[in-house]
Parts: C-alpha cells; sequence; structure tokens
C-alpha cells in the first residue's frame, strides 16, 4: 500500500498494490503495522458499511468531539463518490482548510481520516456501497456535524446533493468556539 500525505496532518489517500491474475484482483484493504509506521491508530473499535440506492446522495459532514475522536479509513467498493474533508482542529496549521477526493471501484483508493477532521461524500451514481473503519466506537453524546453548504468554507461540491437526510440538512453552520475539535 502507498500512504499520500495530503495537506491535512494525518490525512492520507491510500492507495492499494493490486495483485492481478487469471481469478482475478487481489489486494491488502488494511495493515495494522503499515498503518501504524504512518502514524495512523491501528486499531479498529468499529467498522461500518453504507449503502446508498441513488446517485447525489449526500451523507455528512460528521465527526466527533474528543475524547472519542474517532480517525476514518473510507473505500468506496462499489460505484463513485465525492468525499470532502475538513479540518476542525483548532491549533491546527490548516485549522478551517479542506480537500476533495473522489474514490471509486476503478481507483481502489481509500482516505483515512485524522480525528478531529470532519467529512462528508456525495454518491456520484446509483448504489454506491462504502466500507469504513473506525478508530472509535459511534458516541452520540460527541458527534457534531455541520451543513453540507455552511458558507465558511465555501466547499465545492460536482452537483447538488438530490437525497439529504433531515439531520444533516439541519446540522448548524460551524461555529469554531464551540465546535472545533481541541488537539
Amino acid at each position: 500500500m502507498k500512504f499520500i500525505e495530503q495537506k491535512l496532518k494525518g490525512v492520507y489517500i491510500i492507495e492499494p498494490t493490486p495483485f492481478t491474475d487469471e481469478r482475478g484482483v487481489f489486494r491488502r484493504h488494511f495493515c495494522y503495522e503499515e498503518f501504524g509506521n504512518h502514524g495512523i491508530a491501528s486499531h479498529v473499535k468499529q467498522a461500518n458499511v453504507s449503502e446508498n440506492n441513488f446517485a447525489y446522495t449526500l451523507r455528512g459532514f460528521h465527526y466527533q468531539l474528543a475524547p472519542h475522536g474517532e480517525g476514518k479509513t473510507l473505500s468506496c467498493l462499489k460505484g463513485s463518490i465525492y468525499d470532502i474533508i475538513v479540518d476542525l482542529r483548532k491549533g491546527s496549521d490548516t485549522f478551517m482548510q479542506w480537500i476533495s477526493v473522489e474514490l471509486n471501484e476503478q481507483n481502489r483508493r481509500s482516505i483515512h481520516i485524522a480525528p478531529g477532521c470532519a467529512n462528508a461524500f456525495l454518491t456520484l451514481e446509483d448504489n454506491c456501497l462504502i466500507q469504513y473503519y473506525c478508530s472509535e466506537e459511534y458516541q452520540p453524546a460527541h458527534e457534531r456535524g455541520i451543513r453540507y453548504n455552511d458558507p465558511a468554507f465555501n466547499f465545492i461540491w460536482p452537483n447538488e446533493p438530490r437525497v439529504i437526510s433531515d439531520k444533516d440538512n439541519s446540522d448548524p453552520d460551524f461555529n469554531p468556539d464551540i465546535n472545533s475539535y481541541i488537539l
């Protein structure tokens, strides 16, 4: 696996090294030692699967406050998604900056999101299947969200969402004095 650190500290694009033969393709999806060598919490406390029926379904922005901040590694196993990661770590050199990445079944990439960063994704086609590993268990009391179109960030989406939950659509704008992740 190849780990490509992004401008947001602790955020990596992970490119697999697939092995191909007449049977198909084999690739390693997770390696405790390799993740640990890059400073990524290599223990997995929860794994989730997101099944999305329709193109332009939006999920997020989600994150958890300390002490339950979670690192997440997302992969799109079927279909394609546009994922945005935003740094909400007060004191970080990239506080309130964001990056985007397309994950799909063809490029087989994953993205690791550091604790204190929030992410949201927009499906780009019908029937997308996303798997993600989390370094912490879901803690509802520590869960937070920000709106996908919060004007403080000027997020650029490839398309307007067509399907979004009431919960995600009603998340507040980010307030750095209340919702920052303290390093």
